[in-house]
Order: C-alpha cells, then sequence, then structure tokens
C-alpha cells in the first residue's frame, strides 16, 4: 500500500499536476512520520524547517487517513489559505472525494438579528450609517456570511461588533433568524464534514466549553493536527482564564437599550439604568489614571479611588440586573440581556476582594485612552492544556517551524503538559551556508545603556547602505522604533515605512511594490510575514526580545518557578525569547533563491554564557563580526 510520501515523490501526482512542485526529502520524511503518527493515535512534535512543505506533508496523510480530523491554524489568514488554496490543491492531485469545512468564531460570521438592531444602537455616525447599508446588500447575496468576504471594510472596523454576536449576546434558538444563521450553518457542514480546518481560538474556546464554536465537534474528531503550535500556549493562557472590558459593559448598555425599544417601549427605566452603569464604568476607568499601564491588580486594588469606584460600578450592575430581571419576560433579547449581567456580576466581584490566589491565577489589569481589560490569567497553563487533550482519544501533531530552544522540545511540551510524546526535527532544504549571512556587530554598548539605540543605527547604516534598503529593521519596544526613525529619517537615500502609518497589510503590500523600502516594526512584524525575493534582503533585529519582567502575567510565571524552587530565567524567560527571535529571523530567508543578511545588535549574544543557546537555536548560518564581510556578501549576490 502506498505511503504518504510516494504521493509526493518525484513518480507521485504532485509533480505531475504542480508547475514548479519540487520533491524535498525532509517533506517525504515529515509526511511518512505523521502518517504512522495518525494510524497509531499517537502524539508528535515536529519542527518543520522553513520552506520545507509542512502543510502538504501533513494534508496528504490527513486525506488519506479517511476518518475525521481537525486542523487548527494560528491565524484567520492561515486558516483561510489553509482551506481555500491548499486543500483544494491536494484533494485534486489525490483525486479523492472528502468533505471539508472551514469554521471560525462566531464575530466572524454576520448576525442578521444584530444587523436589525444595529440602526438602535446609538453612536451610529454617516460612515457606520454607510457600511452598514453596504453590508445589508451584501447580507442579500452571501451564502457563507463570512465577512472576510467584504474586503472593502476594514476587519477592525467599528461597524462589524455591532452586526456579529458574541457568546454573550447570541439568542441561540429563540433567534427569530435561527433558520438562516451563518454560524449555525458553518457548524452543521463541520459537523458533518471530515477534515475540519479552524484556528487556535476556536479550538481552545470550544475546550473550555466557552461556546465560540461547536462543543460536539471536537469530542468526535479522529486527530487533531495544530499548525504553528508554538502560539498554542499565549491562545492557551487567554482561554483558561477570562476576561472583563469596558467594551462588555458598554456593549451590555447598549444591546440592552435597543432591546428595550424593541420589545418594551413603556419600560425607559432600563435606559435610566444603563446610563448609570455606563457613567459608573467611565469613572471607574478614570480611576485608573494614565492610558498605558499594565500591572498587577494587587498593587492598586486598594487605592481608595479605585475601590469607591469599583464598589459604585457593582452597585449599578446589580441595579440594571434588578431591573432586567422583571424586563425578561418581554422578549428573548431582553431575557438574554439579563442573562449576560447576571453572569458579569460574581465575574466583575472577584475583582472587589482584591487578593490573588497566587498558586492559580494573577489578576490584573490594562487601560487604554478610554477603555479598560481586568484579566484572570491562570499560571500553570500545561496541567490545565494536558486535562483537556487526555480526554479526547484521537492522534495529536503539533508542528511549527520554531519548536526547539537549544535543539530540545523540553521548553514546548512542558508549556503545555505532553509527557508521552516522540519529537522530530525535519531540517529546512534552504542552503544556509550559500544563502545568508549572520552580522554580529562588535562593540556596541549594554542594551541598557542610554546611548545603545544611536550606536545601533550607526552599525546599521552601512549595512542598510549594502543592501540597498530592502529591509525589516525589528524592535522590541515602540520607542526603540521610533528613536530609530528620527535617526535613520535624514540619513537614508531609501523610502522609510514604520509601523502604525498605516494598517499592516497596507504597509507590507507598499514594502513589496516599493523598491529598496526600509520598514520599521515592532512585535506584529515578528512573524507571520512572508515576504519572498529581493525585496527583503535585510533584517535587523535591535535586541533580544526578552518579556518585560515588570509584566503580571510574566512576574507571577516568575514568582511560581521560583517557589518551586527553578530558575525561572533559564526556565523560562530565555526559552520565551528564543521561540520569539527564531521568529525574527525566520522573515529573512523564505524561497529557494532568496538571500540576505540577519543583523543581530544585541552584544549579549557574545558577551553572556545564556547566549550561546540563541546562536545554537539559530539556522546554520555563517557569522561574521566584520562589516566589509557584509559588503562583499551584497555585492556577490547583486551581480
Amino acid at each position: 500500500m502506498p505511503q504518504a510520501s510516494d504521493y509526493l515523490g518525484p513518480t507521485g501526482p504532485f509533480c505531475e499536476q504542480i508547475d514548479g512542485y519540487q520533491v524535498r526529502e525532509n517533506q517525504l520524511a515529515l509526511a511518512d512520520a505523521i502518517e504512522k503518527t495518525l494510524e497509531e493515535g499517537s502524539v508528535l512534535a515536529a519542527e518543520a524547517g522553513t520552506g520545507i512543505g509542512k502543510t502538504f506533508a501533513y494534508l496528504v496523510p490527513a486525506l488519506l487517513l479517511g476518518k475525521k480530523v481537525i486542523i487548527s491554524t494560528g491565524t484567520r489568514h492561515l486558516q483561510d489559505q489553509l482551506f481555500h488554496t491548499d486543500l483544494p490543491r491536494v484533494i485534486k492531485a489525490l483525486a479523492i472525494q472528502t468533505r471539508t469545512a472551514l469554521l471560525k468564531g462566531r464575530n466572524n460570521y454576520l448576525c442578521l438579528h444584530r444587523l436589525q438592531m444595529a440602526p438602535h444602537l446609538g453612536f451610529v455616525n454617516r460612515e457606520t450609517r454607510a457600511c452598514l447599508s453596504e453590508i445589508d446588500a451584501w447580507s442579500k447575496q452571501t451564502q457563507s456570511g463570512d465577512i472576510s468576504e467584504l474586503g472593502s471594510i476594514a476587519e477592525d472596523a467599528y461597524v462589524w461588533p455591532m452586526v456579529t454576536s458574541t457568546a454573550d449576546n447570541c439568542l441561540g434558538g429563540e433567534c427569530d433568524h435561527w433558520d438562516d444563521c451563518y454560524v449555525v450553518r458553518a457548524r452543521k457542514q463541520a459537523q458533518s464534514a471530515d477534515v475540519v480546518v479552524i484556528n487556535h481560538h476556536l479550538l481552545l474556546a470550544d475546550m473550555t466549553l466557552k461556546n465560540e464554536g461547536f462543543a460536539e465537534l471536537l469530542p468526535n474528531a479522529d486527530a487533531f493536527i495544530i499548525d504553528e503550535a508554538h502560539q498554542l500556549y499565549d491562545v492557551a493562557a487567554r482561554f483558561f482564564g477570562d476576561v472583563i472590558s469596558s467594551r462588555q459593559i458598554l456593549s451590555l448598555v447598549k444591546d440592552s437599550i435597543a432591546e428595550q425599544i424593541n420589545d418594551a417601549p413603556d419600560m425607559g427605566e432600563i435606559q435610566e439604568y444603563g446610563d448609570a452603569v455606563e457613567k459608573a464604568a467611565r469613572d471607574f476607568r478614570l480611576a485608573f489614571g494614565d492610558a498605558g499601564a499594565r500591572d498587577a491588580w494587587v498593587k492598586i486594588c486598594n487605592k481608595p479611588a479605585i475601590k469607591k469606584a469599583l464598589t459604585e460600578l457593582l452597585e449599578k450592575l446589580g441595579d440594571l440586573v434588578a431591573v432586567l430581571e422583571t424586563a425578561a419576560e418581554r422578549g428573548r433579547g431582553l431575557e438574554q440581556c439579563y442573562e449576560r449581567a447576571l453572569a458579569l456580576l460574581p465575574r466583575l466581584q472577584k475583582f472587589g476582594t482584591g487578593g490573588d490566589d497566587e498558586s492559580a491565577a494573577v489578576l490584573w489589569y490594562e487601560t487604554y485612552s478610554r477603555s479598560f481589560m481586568l484579566h484572570v490569567t491562570p499560571i500553570d497553563i500545561a496541567s490545565l492544556f494536558q486535562q483537556h487533550t487526555d480526554s479526547f482519544s484521537a492522534s495529536w501533531l503539533f508542528t511549527s517551524a520554531t519548536l526547539q530552544v537549544n535543539r530540545q522540545f523540553d521548553h514546548f511540551a512542558g508549556n503545555i503538559g505532553l509527557t508521552d510524546y516522540r519529537s522530530g526535527v525535519w531540517e529546512s532544504p534552504f542552503d544556509y551556508q550559500k544563502q545568508s549571512l549572520l552580522y554580529l556587530p562588535e562593540d556596541l554598548p549594554e542594551p541598557s545603556d542610554p546611548g545603545f539605540g544611536r550606536a545601533l543605527m550607526s552599525a546599521a547604516l552601512p549595512v542598510l547602505q549594502a543592501s540597498r534598503g530592502r529591509a525589516f529593521v525589528l524592535f522590541t519596544s515602540y520607542y526603540a522604533m521610533n528613536q530609530a526613525k528620527d535617526f535613520l529619517k535624514t540619513r537614508l537615500p531609501f523610502e522609510l515605512l514604520v509601523q502604525g502609518d498605516l494598517p499592516r497589510h497596507q504597509l507590507l503590500e507598499k514594502f513589496r511594490s516599493t523598491d529598496n523600502a526600509v520598514l520599521l516594526g515592532t512585535a506584529s512584524f515578528w512573524e507571520g510575514v512572508d515576504v519572498r525575493g529581493q525585496h527583503l534582503s535585510c533584517v535587523i533585529i535591535d535586541k533580544l526580545p526578552f518579556a518585560s519582567p515588570g509584566d503580571p502575567v510574566m512576574q507571577a510565571r516568575i514568582d511560581a518557578i521560583k517557589r518551586r524552587g527553578g530558575q525561572p530565567f533559564m526556565e523560562f524567560q530565555v526559552p520565551q525569547a528564543v521561540i520569539t527571535l527564531k521568529q525574527g529571523v525566520g522573515r529573512l530567508i523564505r524561497d529557494m533563491n532568496d538571500y540576505g543578511v540577519v543583523m543581530l545588535g544585541d552584544p549579549r549574544l557574545t558577551r553572556k554564557s545564556y547566549g550561546r543557546i540563541f546562536l545554537n537555536s539559530l539556522p546554520p548560518m555563517p557569522q561574521t563580526t566584520d562589516i566589509k564581510q557584509v559588503e562583499r556578501f551584497f555585492t556577490e549576490h547583486c551581480q
């Protein structure tokens, strides 16, 4: 019987049907290892180097398995790419019939009830009204209701939360539009499909029964394939915890008033009580002080202004709960608002107690210009995730280009509680010895030195000149990025593109279409960005990407490791930074014909003993401290 690798090999259908298809030996070996895992019902952690073609390597055995397979990706963009492009190509090449489905969280689908209610939600300006009109016209044509179809309205547009539902505000089976609901339709298709493509957010939401997806879907799966698995830890932390935001509270108020206008026009007191909650929420935000704060709740919970504002908010929310209880019988919308308010009250009361259970979770907050978020984040993700995965009798494949730290899987496995698993590394087909160069400039000051940023950019200038722009310059902070912008804007003859000047996708498109551009970016450009060809021939990274020790979640995890006698820096902080650095460096070589230079400006790579862990974890690039060698590299490759 043919193996998965036979289909991907030189005599297989992919060579015959796909123009430019290249057989990769490591891809074949990876496909066979995945096939064995799926057949045995076991667990595999697979690091697959950039360019190996891991998508085809897992799709082929998954489709040949002939059982229910759930494939989870890191982002909705990757989800769409996998479902609309990669999956159809593999199905065609294999010449098989299989039922496939794409399932996203409910906030990705148009809600017909909320579209009907949107004009009553308040704050509908001319621009929003025009968007609502466009969405209404589209609603009469779309089959899926997937809002990504309507590309003329930005993903983060103010209008989308008005016309999509959440687990909180969905009316469920009592909705007048239930029979035409796009979420219900997508769920039914997913339940009957052989291969279902979801994302990590939906996977974790379903695992934790937060009703974002389809709770009956996961238990029926024979295999789970987790792509971009390095992101799983952070997503799990979010979904195993809880978040209360001013946006949730204000949305509850707006929905309550809109439903009152619709179903109980004689109960004007709902608007009165709702307005009181809205005022209390805004006063609570003011009590925090400046925007941009992010800290442990325990540090501010006893401040008089915070205690007073929270007490007032709880009192006003309690009043709204009482009046909504009376109104609930007037309509399903009001009943659902009552249920939301009733559920929100004890979650908010948790912050009124003031303390943390340091062994289980950390309570923390963050503030924005007009809003706030209160978080409950578990400290131990591993045991929680393990409990959920153990409840499914299925194969598990975890794959990414960045799972190892210092050539070991211990950090990844420990984070999510993997114990009984196999692991393997399938190297990239790229020839890093010939295609790349790692430049480590000498004599730079320590990153803590006030002059580091200027010294770094002075060292970067000759590199950018040698590369003729065509570069990403990646930073660990907005402050450093803006400092570099001020330094470079009068010294570079190339167009300077800076994160924040345009939306991310527009900035990338401009970079791709502009010769010799230099793009300055922070965290969102370190991964998930694919620029192939000579438009990107240089990546400069300012510092090792350690998470801020002042971050409340990071500090809680550091304290937990200390309590059990561990070494948090080497056990947690270094490995987390290694994974992020690998992602940043991975932006450079994306194709067999790519070439370029990575410059790492942090002198700790060579001055600190842990620097060797970072260097050992990177692709096998030749290293130099000589700018002349960088210049020769570009001269040779630009001929």
